[in-house]
C-alpha cells in the first residue's frame, strides 16, 4: 500500500470555505475511493491542510483519479483559494497497521523529519527497538517515510485528547528514558538535518477524527 499526502497553503481567511467546498465535492468523489484523512493546523503553518489518500500502487492512483476526473466530480472548485501545493507518496514504515477511521485525536501532532541520504536503515533500527515502549504511553496513527516527492524525509502522526495530555504523555515517555529513540552500545549513528512539528484537527468529513 502506498498513501499520497497532500500539502496545501492556503490564502488567508480562506480556510472555511475551502473545507466547504471539498467536502462538499468529495461526497461524490468518496464513490472512487476514500480519505484516510484531512486535516488542517492549529499551531504550525498557518492556513494549511493536508489530505492523505490510500491507493494499492501508482497504477491504482492514477486510474482512480482519471475516473473521478472523467465523472466531473473531482477537483473540488478550490483553486482561488491555493497558494502553494505539494504531492508526496508516503510508505508504511514496518509493520505498523495502517490507519483506520475513528476518532482518535482531536488533535493530532505531525512531525516531519529530514534526514540525510542513506541514513534510513539506520533510524529503522534505532526507531524499531524504541517504538514499543513509547507506544504504552499513547497510540502512534501513522509512520510513513517518503518515496517520491520530499526525499529523505518521514513523518509520525501522534493523536491526543487535549494538548495538556499532549505534554504529560511526552513528559513522561522523556523522563522514562525510553523517548526519544537512543542509540544502544552497537548501533550505527544517524544524522537528521530538519526537524518539523504542527498540530493539527480534523476536518468534518474526515474518517480521521
Amino acid at each position: 500500500m502506498i498513501f499520497e499526502m497532500r500539502t496545501y497553503d492556503l490564502k488567508p481567511r480562506t480556510l472555511a470555505e475551502f473545507i466547504k467546498r471539498f467536502g462538499d465535492a468529495y461526497e461524490k468523489r468518496r464513490r472512487f475511493s476514500e480519505l484516510t484523512a484531512f486535516w488542517h493546523t492549529e499551531i504550525g503553518p498557518l492556513n494549511q491542510v493536508i489530505h492523505v489518500w490510500p491507493y494499492k500502487d501508482l497504477e491504482e492512483r492514477a486510474r482512480i483519479r482519471a475516473a473521478a476526473v472523467k465523472d466531473g466530480s473531482w477537483p473540488p472548485r478550490t483553486a482561488e483559494f491555493i497558494a502553494a501545493m505539494r504531492s508526496d507518496i508516503i510508505l508504511p514504515w514496518g509493520d505498523l497497521p495502517a490507519p483506520t477511521p475513528g476518532k482518535v485525536g482531536p488533535f493530532f501532532e505531525v512531525r516531519s523529519y529530514v534526514y540525510a541520504a542513506g541514513e534510513l536503515p539506520k533510524i529503522q533500527d534505532a526507531w524499531a527497538k524504541a517504538l514499543p515502549n513509547r507506544l504504552k504511553f499513547s497510540p502512534l496513527v501513522a509512520f510513513w517515510y517518503s518515496e517520491l516527492g520530499e526525499l529523505n524525509r518521514f513523518v509520525h502522526i501522534w493523536p491526543y485528547q487535549s494538548l495538556d495530555q499532549r505534554m504529560e504523555l511526552r513528559k513522561r515517555a522523556i523522563e522514562s528514558g525510553v523517548w526519544p529513540p537512543r542509540l544502544g552500545q552497537g548501533d550505527a549513528a544517524y544524522s537528521l538535518i530538519t526537524q518539523e512539528t504542527k498540530i493539527m484537527l480534523a476536518a468534518p468529513f474526515s474518517p480521521l477524527q
